[in-house]
């Protein structure tokens, strides 16, 4: 079974049309959170997303916020903005649909999926090593599938080794898994890693390979509909530069 691992859309559904088109076949679909936030296109992306096969679907930080599940104290400013016009732009179906996704770890087969983190999965980011070695003892499947930071990341655990290494994976290369793994497809809808193009990966359950991949989209046609929707500056001019 040929797996989509994407997360972080926010709300952007050119990156995640781009994505499903160039994803061709697969059987299901883990969505690691986050379906909302700085992006136009929330109720459409919700409409997309739910209607995907096969789908396993987690809560991300936003999509909490959004629900006013999360205080956004922690939240910037133009964060705070973004939620709450989100929160005025989501129709009554679409935030059903948010409320009913999970705000925990998920296992499915012998993959730990979260957004955040297996320790918090809401809201940790796993971003350096140490974080990373920190959260191999709150899983116990031989992966553990993250999203949040909009990074492709892959963070390896060996016996040998007390503290995990870090890898930035090589986009089209496929290469098989082997335990233990914590890793990150970056993010659908606003990467930042300094590539504007948008991120997801294909895992085969069956041979345990993994392809993290990359795609174009029409940026500028999003930041013009960001600007039209009256979102924050910063969010627009982010998604030329990846950043």
């Amino acid at each position: 079974m040929r797996v989509l691992l994407i997360s972080d859309v926010h709300a952007n559904l050119t990156a995640l049309e781009a994505v499903l088109n160039d994803a061709e076949a697969y059987e299901g679909v883990w969505f690691l959170g986050d379906l909302v936030g700085y992006g136009p296109d929330p109720n459409e992306c919700i409409e997309r997303i739910r209607a995907l096969p096969d789908l396993v679907a987690l809560m991300g930080n936003h999509d909490a916020a959004t629900l006013d599940q999360l205080s956004t104290d922690a939240f910037n400013e133009d964060a705070r903005q973004s939620v709450i016009w989100t929160r005025d732009a989501l129709s009554p179906e679409s935030v059903a649909y948010l409320g009913e996704l999970p705000d925990k770890v998920k296992v499915v087969d012998d993959v730990t999926l979260a957004h955040g983190s297996p320790r918090q999965p809401v809201w940790e980011y796993i971003l350096n090593a140490k974080t990373a070695t920190e959260n191999f003892f709150f899983f116990v499947t031989p992966f553990c599938f993250v999203g949040h930071t909009h990074l492709p990341r892959i963070f390896r655990l060996s016996d040998s080794r007390a503290q995990a290494d870090l890898f930035v994976p090589i986009e089209n290369a496929c290469f098989e898994l082997s335990p233990r793994l914590i890793l990150n497809p970056g993010s659908v809808g606003q990467p930042r890693d300094r590539d504007p193009r948008a991120a997801y990966a294909i895992f085969d359950l069956e041979t345990k390979m993994i392809e993290f991949r990359r795609v174009a989209y029409d940026v500028r046609g999003v930041q013009e509909r960001m600007r039209q929707a009256g979102l924050p500056e910063r969010h627009i001019n982010r998604l030329e530069a990846g950043w």
